[in-house]
């Protein structure tokens, strides 16, 4: 199965949390029904990108870069690669590339999706390419992360105290804690645990 077609499949079958996610979740559908380079970052005027929000093995704290070009604390990701067999391989691959953390669970099925401008990615300022943005969960084994060239910084930070706590940030962690079930102190979702992507 390509990549393209992993995508198609994983996100015509995923079930929205809310009408807000579902109406984004069939914009990502027709976007990669009406274009082939639809997760390439020359997709115009749209592409998918993959990001995982790494939380700690207490669901406590979640590991957050300050991107080099936006100025902005984020969750780790990126563009997706031609060697991505999947999204979730796509978006556990730059979780590890720039963290540096080289135990990573990810779990295989998204937590959110968020579309947002990228006026340095390109597109005329009147209409910067957006991202698309397909949102992961993974939980680190150790906290050991190393800094990457994208990152101005790199660190650990509590839930209840994110460094830019913007309303999609904040909801990013209370449906990926909800996820691993953090909130009554119970184990990861079964398909979180028993079948982590390496």
């Amino acid at each position: 199965m390509s990549l393209h077609a992993d995508a198609l499949a994983l996100l015509s079958g995923w079930s929205a949390p809310d009408a807000g996610q579902e109406e984004l979740r069939e914009r990502y559908v027709a976007q990669l029904r009406a274009d082939p380079d639809a997760l390439g970052r020359e997709g115009r005027p749209d592409h998918l990108t993959a990001s995982t929000l790494v939380l700690s093995a207490d669901r406590q704290r979640v590991l957050l870069t300050l991107h080099a070009k936006a100025r902005r604390w984020f969750q780790l990701g990126g563009h997706c690669e031609d060697a991505d067999p999947t999204l979730a391989a796509a978006a556990l691959r730059e979780a590890t590339e720039e963290s540096g953390l080289g135990d990573l669970r990810l779990d295989p099925v998204p937590v959110q999706l968020s579309a947002h401008p990228v006026p340095f990615c390109g597109g005329p300022p009147e209409r910067p390419v957006h991202h698309l943005d397909v949102r992961f969960v993974a939980l680190a084994a150790d906290e050991q992360h190393a800094l990457s060239e994208e990152s101005l910084d790199l660190r650990w930070w509590p839930v209840d105290a994110l460094p830019d706590p913007e309303a999609d940030l904040v909801e990013l962690v209370r449906l990926a804690r909800a996820r691993l079930g953090a909130q009554s102190g119970s184990s990861p979702s079964s398909r979180a645990a028993d079948q982590p992507i390496r």
